[in-house]
């Protein structure tokens, strides 16, 4: 569905995108994470057609987004960073402008737009005028108006971007419905816990650079060669300090700041060693409560793939 070869920007001498190679097949939900001026946005607009590379190419649905910005306008719904909207209008004005100017036929819009605001939980304020929807309700119109034509790619830049907790979790609800429509969508997000639970691919993005991509579970295991135990213990935390000092496979226990008798063991070991290592634990006394593994997220992700990058 997309492919992008050797994408490249720059601005004199700054490159704000460095040779990205990137596939992204039909029906995927891909994340893009990476901090403020990584790359992000500049990557979408390219592909929104808004931005012309440097050199490389990228395709959509196989149209070459420079040769042919027009066809690819039709295949994808954008939704920037920073939308703007019109504030005199009332919100199925809005709706109907847009689906106009894509050409949709008046009576498929009469059709459609109901249908949208019911996808994103704005059909009460179907003749509110857009100047007094709250932040959470722009966004979630906007994500309506880059739905208007239909598009099989969803190009989606940071669109839980200043929203409070609740706007958030309508927002993601709204993505989970569109993924369950096998839309080919892109997202990024500062968010990436959240992130973690939509996405099927993930890619991260620093100066300009792919540092990483792939499978999220791929990367998580990648990133978890070396596994961190947490353990709790109903008391005497040294003994228990002690004993994980000893085992060969632990590289370097943290105090949890919060809770004194919980630890957090960087363990190398593997799964059976880990096994091994608990039945010890208990043979020899170490009063634990709890045993488990951390579960990284891709906040996880992030921080480990990036530290050091600066």
């Amino acid at each position: 569905m997309i492919e992008i070869t050797n994408l490249t920007k720059r601005y004199g001498s700054f490159t704000a995108l460095n040779d990205l190679n990137l596939t992204i097949e039909k029906g995927t939900v891909f994340g893009f994470v990476g901090p403020n001026g990584a790359g992000k946005s500049t990557t979408f607009s390219i592909l929104a057609t808004l931005l012309a590379p440097t050199s490389g190419t990228a395709y959509v649905n196989g149209y070459d987004v420079t040769k042919s910005p027009n066809e690819v306008r039709k295949h994808i719904g954008y939704m920037p960073d920073f939308f703007g909207v019109y504030d005199q209008f009332k919100v199925h004005e809005y709706l109907d402008f847009y689906g106009a100017s894509y050409g949709v036929p008046s009576k498929e819009r009469k059709a459609i737009i109901p249908q949208l605001l019911e996808l994103v939980n704005l059909t009460d304020k179907r003749d509110a005028y857009v100047d007094y929807l709250s932040r959470g309700m722009k966004q979630r119109l906007c994500l309506a108006r880059s739905l208007i034509h239909d598009p099989e790619v969803l190009i989606l830049d940071e669109p839980a971007s200043g929203l409070d907790p609740r706007a958030r979790v309508e927002m993601r609800g709204i993505l989970q419905e569109l993924k369950n429509m096998e839309k080919t969508i892109l997202i990024s997000s500062h968010i990436l816990p959240e992130l973690s639970e939509m996405c099927d691919y993930l890619g991260v993005i620093e100066h300009g650079n792919l540092i990483a991509s792939g499978n999220v579970n791929h990367i998580e295991n990648q990133l978890q060669a070396q596994k961190v135990l947490q353990v709790s213990v109903k008391n005497d935390v040294e003994q228990a300090v002690s004993f994980f000092e000893d085992d060969p496979n632990v590289q370097q226990i943290d105090r949890d700041k919060k809770d004194e008798l919980l630890i957090h063991v960087s363990y190398d070991g593997s799964d059976d060693e880990q096994i091994e290592l608990l039945k010890k634990a208990v043979t020899q006394g170490i009063p634990i409560l709890s045993f488990t593994q951390k579960q990284s997220n891709l906040e996880d992700i992030f921080m480990e793939i990036t530290k050091g990058g600066e």
